[in-house]
């Protein structure tokens, strides 16, 4: 843990590093984010409504994982194989119509060869049609607070109500790399054999940057090549978003400089656990006297690199606590600093309950706080 509970003062000035301006790149729209504390560290119109091409499988797979995480379906349940999905044109898995194929190979098939047939099979399993399948892509765009985005179908096939934005596809990447661990490593396999047909991944970084482990490529010929992009070095990880490039050289190189970047110039810290004991206010008439309080999630901080030492943090506690307190309920907030300026803010939450306590109690708490509160007036 870096902090104590109070604001940590700074006595001498500490020289800000300096931090050139982002990359400009040969792209239409991008942002760099890190994956733990959320920070942008680079943009440009990042909120533009653009044609995600199969960037749209993101979500496709992300649904996928869901139900494989709720136990709603099994790597090995098998899905059978329409006319309709054999037929979708655009890039393939190369399933054949009439036969089963198992969730594992098609979520494999989604995300290592972007199959548009693979993409409709598991919309057709899941949903019963590729429409159904989409209204369920924009619930959960919506949930994740991707306000630029509209599906109308599971591969990213041209239409013109179908759109996406840099930042809502960096947002739903971070959800993919948090919610759904134990599935991330499919994004980072190199090629994918099924039917005797082996097909590379697109993703030209994971030949060239071991520290790139995903995510998805995209291209027709309205959304340019575009590329989605996450890398770790030094428990940092970085999501990249680049869209509007002229070819898939230049969406690798221009993906490069973004993660060159930020690796270069900032750093993320882990600043408290999930669980950890921040302050343990009092609480007025409850069994106990003192409630332990803390963060319900890990808490980072992307910051320059050199300015850790600038980092502080301050509680700002409800006033007059009393029980009964739920755990998790919320008490507080605690803001994150950097020198002067607030750069983060996470709810304070109970981590325990504390039930009312009985009357003598309460009403010696009564008294208690009567007094504490006059003293407060007169001195405080």
């Amino acid at each position: 843990m870096l902090f104590a509970s109070q604001v940590l003062a700074q006595s001498v000035p500490v020289p800000q590093t300096m931090i050139p301006a982002p990359p400009q790149l040969a792209a239409t729209s991008w942002i760099l984010m890190d994956a733990d504390s959320g920070r942008v560290l680079a943009e440009h119109d990042a909120d533009e409504r653009l044609p995600p091409a199969s960037l749209t499988k993101l979500m496709t797979a992300y649904l996928v994982e869901r139900e494989l995480d709720r136990g709603n379906i099994q790597p090995d349940d098998t899905v059978p194989v329409s006319e309709q999905a054999w037929r979708t044109g655009g890039s393939k898995m190369f399933i054949e119509v009439d036969t089963l194929v198992s969730v594992a190979d098609l979520l494999k098939g989604i995300i290592v060869v972007s199959g548009n047939d693979a993409s409709v099979a598991v919309a057709e399993y899941l949903a019963g049609g590729e429409r159904p399948f989409a209204d369920m892509m924009n619930q959960h765009a919506s949930r994740l607070g991707m306000h630029n985005t509209n599906f109308v179908n599971a591969t990213g096939l041209p239409d013109e109500n179908h759109y996406s934005s840099a930042r809502d596809l960096a947002l739903l990447s971070e959800h993919i790399i948090n919610d759904y661990p134990a599935h991330y490593a499919t994004y980072a396999q190199k090629e994918f054999t099924y039917a005797d047909i082996t097909q590379p991944n697109r993703n030209r970084l994971l030949w060239r940057d071991p520290s790139v482990d995903g995510l998805k490529t995209g291209w027709t010929e309205e959304a340019g090549y575009c590329l989605v992009a996450s890398a770790e070095r030094d428990e940092m990880r970085l999501i990249s978003v680049v869209m509007g490039t002229s070819s898939e050289e230049a969406r690798a190189q221009e993906t490069q400089k973004l993660l060159s970047y930020g690796f270069r110039y900032y750093e993320t810290l882990r600043l408290y656990d999930q669980g950890a004991v921040l302050t343990s206010p009092r609480v007025w008439g409850g069994e106990k006297n003192e409630l332990r309080v803390g963060v319900d999630e890990d808490v980072h901080m992307t910051v320059p690199r050199s300015r850790n030492e600038e980092l502080g943090a301050r509680l700002d506690i409800r006033a007059d606590l009393t029980a009964p307190v739920a755990a998790g309920e919320e008490v507080g907030t605690l803001q994150v600093m950097l020198g002067e300026e607030v750069v983060g803010e996470q709810p304070l939450v109970a981590l325990e309950s504390i039930a009312e306590g009985g009357l003598f109690k309460r009403l010696f708490d009564q008294v208690q706080r009567f007094f504490s509160n006059l003293y407060d007036e007169w001195f405080g």
